[in-house]
């Protein structure tokens, strides 16, 4: 396919005149060349300095300053976070440390957790340890003389009624990170173990390793009171109820709103009140509050929860009442085989319930609901029929399984009871996905009033220094930028001046105003390619031997250019140049023919 005669007309009035040509390329090129290099140099410096900061996760990490309460789900929020990599609970430095025996030393050593993922183990020739294993740092194993795939003792001790008490572990040595990775004794273990050792010295009990203590059970938590009075509260008691219990909204309700609750009906001409508490649910001491307030009163205060979903293997729905005789009789029930509201009654006595007709053959019933954390199972029995067609169990039980939205709770098989597993962390070690990550997340932290330690100084010298490289840059890039400008408008105007006769004979030609206004513009972006080519060049020339005299690493480049920097350059200038050669190609509408034949 023939090119357009204008652009044949373009090149070969560039070859007939090759040598001033070639003058003006080069002379371009050698704007180009060291404003490329320059770039790259920027590029290339920022980007090792860098990649430097990230290669090293201590760079992106983010620890706290101090002792905090953080539940697990805090940090499953967290987690959904795109800017974190990794963030693992930390336990107490009184809780973490812990003796090692080997043949050679006995001494105590800080414990570390990690799990799936941790850049501190990964990026300085660790792997993660399973269960039973650990990784130590070099200054660990350089201090107890044990090496790769030798076993450590490890103890763990702490006081309990007034007894000193101590477990044994063995762990083998997985790993041993370098000298960078941490130069402190520490034993990096997987977080189950490193909890259980907290769990231990605090004084619980972890059956899952033998370990004796004491159990925890679970508090007892709802999301509002249904109170049942024989005359009507006055303004001043609705508003004394909100104060100092918890509570933050009281309501007058009607006897369809308490039907739909318990599936049971209201007693005649008793006054019915909601009482809701708004954010964290409320506690047992919130009810005694509210019973003290109404003493006297003869009240019938129902504890009631609002997305407890209880699973039976027919979908029947879960009522949860504890109720008194007398409550029973004025309510119109038959009294409750556990009775009223007790907030120290165990399992034993939460773990029963009436059924419906359709269940009686089952002397126990297994139940299921969704917790945090997953699902827990559990066993009631069976102690007669319902007195509707829902399954009636104690509020107690009821309350457990809210409390359980908010705090990990378990169901021991062996002791047949509800325990509450640990939640509450007192800190946390984070990497960010990049060190661009990390004044955000630093932010982040502020605002919830979590003071925390962080590489941010570093970070920002490198944006201070990656900017300031800008601006000298752009500024040498605008002044050669304008040179090169100057010298091509410069160029093609004084051709176009020589040219006025030939010009005014493509006139006579035939040519257009509009094709010989086209002339100069081809011309310019003919020149700026073959400048870019040479630049491009040069620049492959002096990168290479920059990076060969100052290259400290393997696979690093101090003066280097992504391909899409020579695309954007090269569309960048040949703009410019079209806007060069506009003035030389304004003068070319500007000669008439007649010109060409006065000349002859």
């Amino acid at each position: 396919m023939k090119l357009p005669i204008i652009t044949r007309l373009a090149i070969l009035d560039l070859w007939h005149e090759w040598i001033l040509t070639l003058c003006m390329v080069l002379a371009i090129a050698a704007i180009l060349t060291p404003l490329l290099v320059l770039l790259g140099l920027k590029y290339g410096t920022i980007q090792t300095m860098h990649e430097r900061l990230m290669e090293d996760p201590v760079n992106r990490e983010i620890r706290p300053t101090r002792t905090l309460n953080l539940t697990s789900k805090w940090f499953k929020q967290l987690e959904q976070r795109d800017d974190i990599e990794f963030i693992i609970p930390t336990v107490l430095r009184g809780s973490s440390v812990i003796r090692v025996s080997t043949p050679k030393k006995r001494q105590l050593v800080d414990l570390v957790p990690t799990h799936q993922g941790d850049p501190l183990i990964l990026n300085n020739d660790g792997i993660i340890p399973n269960k039973n294993e650990c990784v130590l740092s070099s200054a660990a194993a350089e201090e107890l003389g044990v090496k790769t795939g030798d076993i450590i003792d490890t103890e763990v001790t702490r006081t309990r009624n007034k007894h000193k008490e101590s477990v044994q572990v063995k762990l083998k040595i997985v790993a041993i990170l370098n000298s960078q990775a941490d130069s402190l004794a520490k034993i990096y273990a997987p977080f189950e173990f490193v909890n259980d050792v907290e769990a231990y010295k605090e004084g619980r009990a972890v059956f899952e390793r033998n370990w004796p203590g004491g159990k925890v059970l679970p508090p007892l938590s709802y999301d509002g009171l249904w109170i049942l009075l024989a005359q009507d509260l006055t303004s001043i008691d609705e508003i004394n109820l909100t104060v100092g219990t918890g509570l933050t909204d009281i309501k007058r309700s009607y006897p369809d709103e308490f039907k739909q609750q318990f599936f049971i009906a209201s007693p005649d001409n008793y006054a019915i009140y909601k009482l809701s508490a708004t954010g964290n649910p409320i506690t047992v001491s919130s009810i005694n509050a509210v019973k003290n307030k109404l003493r006297g009163k003869a009240a019938i205060i129902l504890p009631f929860v609002n997305n407890v979903a209880i699973t039976t293997y027919n979908q029947l729905k879960v009522i949860g009442l504890s109720l008194s005789k007398s409550q029973t009789d004025i309510l119109g029930l038959p009294a409750l085989p556990w009775g009223k509201f007790d907030i120290n009654s165990n399992f034993a006595s939460q773990s029963q319930a009436l059924l419906p007709e359709l269940d009686k053959k089952f002397p126990t019933l297994t139940l299921t609901s969704e917790v945090l954390g997953g699902k827990i199972k559990f066993p009631v029995n069976n102690q007669g029929l319902s007195f509707n067609k829902n399954i009636i169990v104690p509020i107690e039980l009821i309350g457990i399984l809210r409390t359980g939205q908010d705090s990990k709770i378990i169901f021991d098989q062996a002791q047949k009871t509800f325990l509450s597993a640990k939640t509450n962390y007192h800190g946390f070690r984070l990497y960010a996905k990049s060190i661009d990550d990390v004044p955000n997340l630093y932010s982040h932290f502020i605002s919830q009033d979590i003071d925390v330690i962080t590489q941010i100084q570093e970070i920002e010298k490198l944006k201070v220094l990656n900017k300031g490289l800008t601006r000298i840059f752009w500024l040498i890039a605008i002044i050669g930028i304008a040179g090169g400008m100057a010298a091509l408008i410069a160029s093609l105007y004084a051709s176009v001046e020589r040219k006025k006769r030939d010009v005014g004979v493509l006139r006579l030609m035939g040519l257009s105003c509009l094709q010989v206004f086209r002339f100069p513009i081809y011309q310019a972006i003919i020149i700026v390619i073959l400048s870019n080519m040479f630049a491009i060049t040069g620049y492959i020339v002096i990168s290479s031997t920059i990076n060969i005299m100052f290259i400290d690493r393997v696979g690093e480049k101090i003066c280097t250019l992504p391909y899409t920097y020579f695309l954007l350059i090269f569309v960048i200038t040949i703009i410019i140049s079209i806007f060069s050669s506009l003035l030389a190609a304004w003068k070319t509408t500007a000669i008439e023919p007649a010109e060409a034949i006065r000349e002859e």
